[in-house]
């Protein structure tokens, strides 16, 4: 929990705003890169999960690459410094004017998702008068045992080709003059917390890469996604994901000779380190006796809950009461759905508290809108206090 020192300096700072520990980002990134190089393994860091230029600053200095889902995902790392050849380019809906900006930034790679994408890039390519390297992102229909909202690797899935589709355009594929495929991608879910699935996806893995092989391709790298998850019920008992349990189970399992093994992190980098703080408005109780805390944060900030129905750990940093209620933490937006929690247990609670709510470094403030032409929220980072 954040000190009473800590609190009293953040009341000067205008709420909602994302406090970032810039210290436990630094940890993180070191316990993350230091694993993965004993192990010779290649870091893209999702950049979706969180853009801001403080953060990606930090990010650079570890060597670490970065992965896209948009074109302006591309422009943004680009922008931030980062080598276009460090920089992977997936998503399902990649427009014409992202893949030419994509080619002309002579990227990595561009991870594509359906057979028309990988003639679209071919022609564009050709235009251009260039040779671009891909990546046949791969759908391996692979339950993450995850929120569904957030499962990607599934058959019904939108996400990547299907292994039969990929089968049966071998030849087309390898026609095209303008497009090498020099890798493999999958990327199975997110916030995955049981490790064995990630075992599931290595025995998947193996024997697509052995198949492609067969019929041709010559693979220099697999990119086996991310998706570790993080804590969100207890964060102070894990700041940092187990990162080598993951390393562990993929060096175990996966067998792909000596091709580049790449990983896409993005809310195990980040989440832990960001949290919004909030300032309670009012406080008020309906007509079924259930205690409102209405704070000037919401769904406009940190959206996961009112999408996903995901939980964030909240708590009241400024009170010192010894008493404690029952409370349901809503925002100001004009949704019914704008719920942060129910059945919080907080101190009591009173205008002017702050409230703030953890493990929000990832797809927060990426996710935030001006829905009710709210303000987005500034940032406030640990090392400047």
């Amino acid at each position: 929990m954040l000190s009473r020192q800590v609190a009293d300096k953040l009341a000067k700072y205008e709420t909602p705003f994302y406090l970032y520990d810039i210290e436990l980002l630094n940890q993180t990134l070191e316990s993350l890169m230091s694993i993965a190089n004993r192990y010779s393994y290649k870091i893209h860091y999702a950049i979706k999960a969180n853009y801001d230029a403080r953060l990606l600053q930090i990010i650079r200095k570890y060597g670490v690459g970065i992965d896209c889902a948009s074109g302006n995902e591309v422009r943004c790392a680009i922008e931030a410094g980062f080598d276009p050849k460090s920089i992977v380019y997936a998503g399902v809906g990649k427009r014409d004017k992202e893949i030419r900006y994509a080619i002309e930034q002579n990227i990595f790679a561009i991870n594509c998702e359906s057979i028309e994408e990988i003639d679209l890039v071919n022609d564009l390519a050709a235009e251009a008068g260039k040779v671009v390297n891909i990546a046949l992102r791969v759908n391996p229909d692979i339950d993450p045992k995850t929120n569904h909202c957030i499962d990607t690797g599934q058959a019904d899935s939108k996400f990547g080709i299907s292994y039969e589709e990929i089968l049966s355009s071998v030849e087309h594929i390898r026609s095209l003059k303008n497009v090498l495929v020099i890798g493999m991608h999958i990327h199975i879910g997110s916030q995955i917390r049981e490790l064995h699935v990630f075992e599931n996806m290595c025995n998947k893995v193996n024997v697509i890469v052995e198949n492609l092989t067969n019929l041709g391709f010559e693979l220099e790298f697999v990119d086996v996604g991310g998706g570790l998850g993080v804590n969100y019920d207890m964060p102070e008992n894990e700041p940092i994901p187990n990162f080598a349990s993951v390393f562990a189970i993929i060096k175990q399992h996966l067998k792909v000779g000596d091709r580049e093994v790449h990983f896409e992190f993005g809310r195990s980098i980040v989440a832990q380190c960001g949290e919004l703080i909030t300032k309670v408005l009012y406080n008020k109780t309906t007509a079924t006796g259930r205690r409102l805390v209405i704070v000037d944060g919401s769904m406009t900030e940190l959206i996961r809950p009112a999408l996903y129905g995901s939980y964030h750990n909240i708590e009241n940093i400024t009170s010192e009461a010894d008493q404690r209620l029952k409370y349901t933490i809503v925002g100001t937006a004009c949704e019914s759905t704008d719920v942060f929690d129910e059945n919080v247990s907080l101190p009591l609670t009173k205008r002017g508290d702050l409230i703030t709510i953890k493990s929000a470094g990832a797809y927060g403030m990426s996710m935030a809108s001006r829905y009710n032409q709210h303000d987005l929220p500034g940032a406030v980072y640990s090392d400047e206090l």
